[in-house]
């Protein structure tokens, strides 16, 4: 009743495998609510936000080819391909824990810490339009696809995430996350070099 559903889910996938003994608290459950769900639920606001006031839309502002995009734009959708096969690997051998830990390493360290707390900036009325579209597609691209693997395991934020952020701006879409295609991982997106660097 403090958190919701999903947040106790979400809790009872990240504290050990089935099957295992848990320790369970609603102190333990709102530990993870504060750092994972507002982490999540932040950067989503944040995308939004700024978004709203650009009168950003996926569909009809440019995408620069990957090739021409700033480092930090391929190092994040590299990182999110990555993880859409490793979080896939994983759910396809029933390691349920395993994803959702990899889900949170990723929202928190990867696209929270890392790659928004850089790129504020861009976001901002900035003088270089190609280069503020690339960083909304590449925050866009990665809410998007996060919404879509975490469905089975939260479906209820996963649903609302995807309800703003895919059919608020296209009507053609599947009527529903859960109705949605999984996301594939793209391995020309992949690269394994500049992970390694950014890791460094």
């Amino acid at each position: 009743n403090t958190y919701g559903a999903d947040a106790f889910r979400w809790y009872m996938y990240t504290a050990g495998p089935p099957g295992e003994p848990k320790r369970f608290s609603v102190d333990l459950v709102g530990q993870m609510f504060r750092s994972f769900w507002l982490t999540l639920w932040n950067t989503y606001s944040f995308f939004v936000t700024y978004a709203n006031l650009d009168e950003f839309n996926p569909r009809e502002d440019e995408m620069i080819p990957l090739e021409e995009r700033p480092a930090l734009d391929r190092w994040i959708l590299s990182e999110l391909h990555a993880l859409v096969r490793e979080v896939t690997d994983r759910l396809e051998a029933f390691d349920a824990t395993g994803a959702a830990r990899r889900l949170r390493d990723f929202v928190v360290d990867d696209l929270s810490n890392w790659y928004v707390r850089r790129n504020r900036k861009r976001f901002w009325k900035s003088k270089d339009a190609a280069d503020q579209a690339s960083a909304y597609h590449a925050l866009h691209e990665a809410l998007t696809t996060t919404a879509k693997l975490i469905a089975p395991l939260a479906p209820f934020l996963a649903e609302m995430l995807y309800r703003n952020l895919v059919l608020n701006v296209d009507a053609d879409a599947p009527p529903s996350v859960h109705l949605a295609d999984w996301p594939e991982a793209d391995e020309v997106r992949i690269d394994p070099e500049l992970m390694r660097d950014m890791a460094a």
